[in-house]
C-alpha cells in the first residue's frame, strides 16, 4: 500500500473515532437480539445515507447493505462484514451507556463491529479517488443464533451484484491489549453443532430400581460412552471438542423420573470427520439405551461450519497490519474452538477473519465475552476501522492472492 495512502488511512480513523465511539455507545445502549434487528438497522441505514450512498435494507431480515465505488476505474469487489445481534444477557457494567433493554447486551461486541464499519465507510468514502473497484458492506443480523444470518444472507445473493472476490471482517478480543492485531491462516474457527438427547423409560420408586428403567443411570453412561468420540475416535492431530453442559432428570430423592436430557455441543475443524462424528452420537446413544433397555432420541442441530482464512490472503493482510501499525500490534494466532457464522462466507470465496484486541488491564476491562461484565477499550477501534479500510484498498489496487486449494 502506498505509503502516503497509508497515513492518510490511519489520519482518518484517528479523526473519526469520536464519532465511532458515539455509534458505539448507540448501539450498546439500544440492544436487539438475534432476528430483531430493526431499529439497528435503521440507524446504519440512516447513517451510509449521510454519506450519499445507495443503501439496501431488509436483506435476509434486517441486514443493511451499501456499496462504495472507487473513483479510479472498474475492478473487482471487496466486501466488509459486520455483525449486528445483541445476547440475552443482562448488563452489569454500570457504564453510563449500559444497555436500556433489560435482559438485552451487547456482551461480544458486536456494537463496536458496526461501529468500526461505519467508520471505515467514512474513510473508504473520503479516499475512494485513491481506488478502483467496489467495496461492499455488508451489516448482517443474527450472528448469535442458528442458524444464522450469513446462510440467509448468502441464500439472498449478497455475494453477488457485484461478485465480491474476497471478504474480510473483524472482532473483539478482550484477552488481547486495545489496538492489537491478530492472524491465523487457514482452519481458524471451529465447527459447532448441538447436541440433544433425550433417554426415556418407566420411571417408579427408587427403593424398587427393579421395577423401573433407570434413565439416569443411562444418561450418566451415556456420558461417558460418548467420550470415546474425542478420546479414541478422532484422529490425534485433529482438535475436537464434546461437552455436555446440561443434564436435567426431574427425579428426586426417592423418584426415578421417566426421562431424561442430554444437551451439549461437538465441535471440530474437519468437515468429514465432522458428519463421522454425528454419526457416532447417534450411535452410541442407541447403543447405550438398548443396553438399558430405554429408547433414545436424538436430534442434532446443525450449527456453523470450519472457519477458513485463506492462506493468501491473511498473509497478505497480516503484512499489511505491520506495515501500517508496526510488528508490535501484529500476533500470530492459534487456531479457535468457538464458531463464527462468518464462516459461510469462508466456504464460498476467499475470507479473512481478523481478531482486534480490546482488553486494558489498567482501565480493569478485562471480562470475557458474553460476559454480563464485558467492555472495550474504545480507542482499538481506530485501528480496526483502519484496517478494514486499508485491507479493502489495499485489495482493490493490488490484486487478490489465493491459495492453492
Amino acid at each position: 500500500m502506498d505509503m502516503n495512502l497509508r497515513e492518510k488511512v490511519k489520519k482518518s480513523a484517528s479523526g473519526k473515532l469520536p464519532a465511532m465511539i458515539d455509534h458505539r455507545r448507540h448501539f450498546h445502549r439500544n440492544p436487539e437480539l438475534s432476528f430483531a434487528e430493526e431499529r439497528t438497522a435503521a440507524a446504519i441505514a440512516d447513517s451510509l445515507r449521510s454519506l450519499g450512498l445507495k443503501v439496501e435494507t431488509s436483506v435476509a431480515g434486517h441486514g443493511v447493505v451499501a456499496l462504495i465505488e472507487g473513483e479510479a476505474g472498474a475492478g473487482p469487489c471487496v466486501a466488509l462484514r459486520a455483525d449486528m445481534d445483541a445476547l440475552p444477557i443482562e448488563e452489569k457494567t454500570g457504564k453510563a451507556y449500559s444497555s436500556m433493554n433489560m435482559g438485552v447486551m451487547h456482551a461480544c461486541g458486536h456494537d463496536a463491529h458496526m461501529a468500526m464499519l461505519l467508520g471505515a465507510a467514512q474513510i473508504l468514502h473520503e479516499l475512494r479517488s485513491g481506488f478502483g473497484g467496489t467495496v461492499k458492506l455488508i451489516f448482517q443480523p443474527a450472528e448469535e443464533q442458528l442458524p444464522g444470518g450469513a446462510k440467509a444472507m448468502i441464500e439472498a445473493g449478497v455475494l453477488q451484484n457485484p461478485d465480491v472476490d474476497a471478504i474480510i471482517a473483524l472482532h473483539v478480543s478482550p484477552d488481547m491489549p486495545a489496538g492489537t492485531l491478530g492472524f491465523c491462516s487457514g482452519a481458524f474457527m471451529a465447527s459447532g453443532d448441538e447436541i440433544n438427547i433425550r433417554l426415556s423409560g418407566k420411571g417408579g420408586h427408587a427403593a424398587q430400581p427393579d421395577k423401573t428403567d433407570d434413565v439416569v443411570l443411562a444418561a450418566a453412561q451415556l456420558l461417558v460412552n460418548l467420550q470415546q468420540i474425542v478420546s479414541r475416535k478422532t484422529p490425534p492431530a485433529l482438535p475436537a471438542v464434546l461437552s455436555f453442559g446440561k443434564l436435567i432428570a426431574s427425579g428426586a430423592h426417592n423418584i426415578l423420573p421417566d426421562e431424561a436430557l442430554l444437551q451439549g455441543t461437538f465441535r471440530t475443524f474437519d468437515e468429514v470427520f465432522r458428519a463421522k462424528a454425528k454419526e457416532m452420537i447417534r450411535q452410541i446413544a442407541s447403543g447405550t439405551a438398548l443396553a438399558h433397555g430405554i429408547e433414545a432420541e436424538v436430534i442434532i442441530a446443525d450449527g456453523y461450519p470450519v472457519l477458513h482464512n485463506d492462506l493468501s490472503l491473511t498473509a497478505r493482510l497480516q503484512h499489511l497490519a505491520n506495515q501500517i501499525f508496526g510488528q508490535e500490534w501484529v500476533r500470530t494466532l492459534p487456531m479457535r474452538m468457538t464458531t463464527e457464522d462468518f464462516a459461510y462466507y469462508s466456504q464460498k470465496i476467499p475470507a479473512c477473519f481478523i481478531r482486534l484486541g480490546t482488553g486494558n488491564e489498567a482501565l480493569g476491562i478485562r471480562a470475557g465475552l458474553h460476559s454480563p461484565l464485558f467492555d472495550i477499550d474504545e480507542s482499538a477501534m481506530q485501528h480496526g476501522a483502519a484496517m478494514l479500510a486499508a485491507s479493502a484498498i489495499t485489495l482493490l489496487n493490488e490484486g487478490f492472492p489465493q491459495e492453492n486449494k
